[in-house]
């Protein structure tokens, strides 16, 4: 009870330091940026243009992008398409909940891009260990174990045809010791885990206040492309072995002649 108890305590003040990072230089813009108080494990920075948003109805979602440099640089060919794929579909998944999408930029009201600024490893060998202690905890709480803790970076923005910035957000995410990110033999484990959650901020960012959310009616979704929204199949395996399964949870792989995963230096 007293290693778990540090565990606790250690895990809730790391997550209590978390802050948005450091720009990267890949948003059009960085001014006004303000950090959201009251989050704990996520560090934000964000700003909207309530005014200008209320009157975007269409978006064009950019393709995501990813951060040259050694917070990145360290992701094989496949790894990084892989989770920018996953970027690709989160965004896609959110946005089309608050907007209408159009992959036609030239129709668009205003334009959405994310970029990956950075991507810890998910300890492989550790995350073994991580799930077999997961079956003595009961509940949706889970400990994981030194060496296992990924994270992810990124960044997003909607700005107009002609290039005026109306929302922002820097974003910033490890997984803790205690909680209900699930271990992986991926090392992106937790980094494709947490393109979810960013998808989800950076959308209510670039969403004004009272927009109704929109409904996606069966058969009609126009992010098809990406496979399910929800994969029983990823909740099962991660119920049975206590790890997070990219193959069982992700978006649908990208067609085998793919344009290789875009990187960019910085700035928009």
């Amino acid at each position: 009870m007293k290693s778990l108890t540090a565990i606790l305590l250690a895990s809730l003040s790391l997550g209590a330091c978390a802050t948005a990072g450091k720009p990267s230089g890949a948003l059009s813009s960085y001014e006004g940026l303000t950090p959201r108080a009251g989050t704990v494990r996520t560090g934000i920075a964000e700003r909207k243009d309530e005014a200008e948003l209320a009157a975007v109805r269409r978006v064009f979602v950019e393709p995501a992008r990813m951060a040259a440099g050694p917070q990145t640089g360290w992701l094989d060919d496949k790894e990084r398409a892989l989770l920018l794929r996953e970027m690709d579909a989160q965004m896609c998944f959110e946005i089309t909940e608050r907007y209408e999408l159009t992959y036609d930029p030239a129709q668009a009201d205003a334009r959405v891009r994310a970029v990956v600024t950075r991507v810890k490893p998910t300890g492989r060998v550790a995350s073994t260990a991580s799930a077999a202690a997961g079956f003595f905890i009961p509940g949706p709480i889970g400990v994981r174990v030194p060496g296992t803790l990924g994270g992810l970076g990124a960044e997003a923005e909607m700005v107009t045809p002609k290039g005026r910035q109306l929302a922002a957000l820097v974003w910033n995410r490890d997984a803790t010791a205690l909680g209900t990110d699930d271990p992986s033999l991926s090392r992106l484990g937790d980094a494709l885990q947490f393109a979810e959650p960013f998808a989800d901020v950076a959308a209510a960012t670039m969403t004004p206040k009272g927009l109704k959310a929109r409904k996606i009616a069966s058969g009609e979704d126009p992010c098809a492309q990406y496979g399910a929204r929800f994969r029983p199949e990823g909740f099962i395996a991660g119920m049975a072995s206590g790890l997070y399964v990219p193959g069982m949870s992700g978006a649908k792989p990208l067609p085998k002649d793919a344009a290789p995963a875009p990187v960019t230096d910085g700035g928009a």
